[in-house]
């Protein structure tokens, strides 16, 4: 199996499990301004009628998408399982909901006046192959919106969390690792352009966001245990994991039981020239 082959069934497989993962995770996080990072992509691409998810997942974003009236929309996921609960949402029955890659996109040349791609962007491979279809299917003019994965914010219950990951997978044997996921140039403004420019794409705009993930300690360990990393992890070595979250955050926990938690995102504009 090639490496891009073993990335992608890995996606399929523990999506196959999660199907709604990333929506349960940062669903309910919320920007300074109030704004999710669903609607930081929404507000981004306002006024563009023909609209085109990538890793649109279970459909949420699509489905606040579909709230501006008059939209073509269409979403495309690797998973089945994700594309059926996003089949499921009212809002979407006259979406294009298609499982596919984006490295081959099923759809004709200029069919878009906008992409959006939440967190899935920086796990895809073969990544110029990627920008070179996304450019293929968008108008002249056609733009296209990121959010992508910035890391913890410090002294924050994420923040703890990934160290006591790091530990866990470390001990953990090779068989319960995950594959390399994405291409690193998908996590810098520098390398995206690098990505993109080849492609027509202007340069990016890059929009740093903190995202609140706070709440009681059973939603904080919900949001931040749907990380990939745990997927090949065994049952035992999932349960320490949470023990040791649990310890480690009683610290940080206000006397209303609210763990902080924080993570930031990487909103990523630009235009095709």
């Amino acid at each position: 199996m090639t490496t891009i082959a073993a990335q992608e069934a890995f996606l399929q497989a523990f999506h196959a499990e999660r199907p709604a993962v990333t929506a349960e995770a940062f669903g309910g996080g919320r920007a300074p301004d109030g704004r999710s990072s669903y609607q930081l992509l929404c507000d981004r691409v306002a006024g563009r009628r023909r609209v085109l998810d990538l890793g649109c997942g279970d459909g949420l974003l699509l489905e606040l998408l579909a709230r501006e009236e008059g939209r073509r929309l269409a979403g495309l996921d690797l998973s089945p399982q994700s594309l059926a609960l996003a089949r499921r949402r009212p809002a979407l029955s006259g979406a294009a909901l298609a499982k596919g890659r984006a490295q081959t996109l099923p759809f004709a040349d200029d069919s878009f006046d906008a992409c959006v791609s939440h967190m899935a962007l920086m796990l895809m491979g073969e990544i110029e192959q990627v920008a070179a279809e996304v450019a293929r299917v968008l108008s002249p003019g056609g733009v296209l919106a990121c959010v992508l994965g910035g890391g913890a914010v410090g002294g924050e219950a994420y923040e703890r969390f990934l160290g006591l990951l790091r530990r866990t997978v470390e001990e953990a044997p090779a068989s319960q690792r995950i594959p390399a996921l994405g291409d690193r140039r998908t996590r810098s403004r520098e390398g995206l352009d690098e990505v993109l420019a080849p492609a027509g794409f202007a340069a990016v705009d890059w929009e740093t966001v903190p995202l609140d993930l706070s709440g009681p300690v059973a939603q904080v360990w919900a949001a931040v245990s749907g990380l990939y990393d745990l997927g090949p992890l065994d049952r035992a070595a999932v349960e320490r994991l949470r023990t040791a979250f649990l310890a480690e955050v009683r610290d940080i926990t206000a006397p209303d039981g609210t763990v902080p938690c924080a993570f930031r995102i990487h909103v990523a504009t630009t235009r095709m020239r």
